[in-house]
């Protein structure tokens, strides 16, 4: 196959199996979801799921987020780790929101990124996922496959995230960023992986990683 074609298979096979692909974080406005994207560093979908109905029952946009402190949202967001760096972003990015921003969330990437705790997925995820701009947030899952599929070198994430936009068409970026990280998780993760479940990397996969895998399984 040449690039064009796994490319090609890539789309084609994620439209398959996930012509509807959900949202894996719940939340119900841009702030909300900038929140739980930012819990989620280093956590999971489902632990944050957990956490957050209780974070928004009493703080569910800026305004009523700062009346909290920091030690009031550490407490409650504790179990999801790395608590008291996340505590101080939220609380720090709700104030620049009120004075910067009237309390919105911008749709900027770069506004966002200057914003406390918020890194470059962070603001990629909530730029696609809540105002449908064009983004490819790449996390590990993403990272991962990519390399799998011999689409990347997988040196960083900031060269795997050119690859991508470069390789795959821009309108089919949010949704396609969404459909790899589920068929990660589900056909090619990190660990427990079965090559013959993983179709796409079983067709298009980099031979050194398919030549590694099967010298494990002997």
């Amino acid at each position: 196959m040449t690039k064009q074609e796994k490319v090609q298979f890539v789309i084609d096979t994620l439209n398959d199996i996930y012509p509807e692909i959900p949202i894996p974080l719940d939340h119900k406005d841009p702030y909300t979801l900038l929140i739980a994207v930012l819990l989620s560093a280093q956590s999971t979908d489902v632990k944050v799921n957990e956490i957050t109905p209780k974070l928004f029952e009493i703080a569910d946009d800026p305004y009523k987020m700062v009346k909290l402190t920091i030690e009031e949202i550490r407490d409650i967001i504790k179990p999801v780790g790395l608590s008291p760096m996340k505590s101080k972003g939220i609380h720090g990015l709700s104030e620049i929101l009120i004075n910067k921003y009237n309390g919105e969330v911008p749709r900027d990437i770069d506004a966002l990124e200057e914003l406390p705790a918020v890194g470059h997925k962070t603001a990629s995820v909530v730029v696609a996922q809540s105002f449908n701009i064009p983004a490819f947030p790449v996390d590990t899952h993403i990272h991962r496959l990519m390399y799998r599929w011999n689409l990347t070198n997988g040196k960083n994430v900031v060269q795997t995230e050119k690859d991508a936009k470069r390789l795959f068409p821009k309108d089919l970026w949010n949704k396609l960023h969404l459909q790899i990280i589920w068929y990660g998780r589900q056909y090619s993760p990190a660990r427990g992986w079965d090559l013959d479940k993983d179709i796409i990397t079983k067709t298009i996969g980099r031979k050194t990683v398919i030549n590694e895998y099967n010298k494990r399984k002997k």
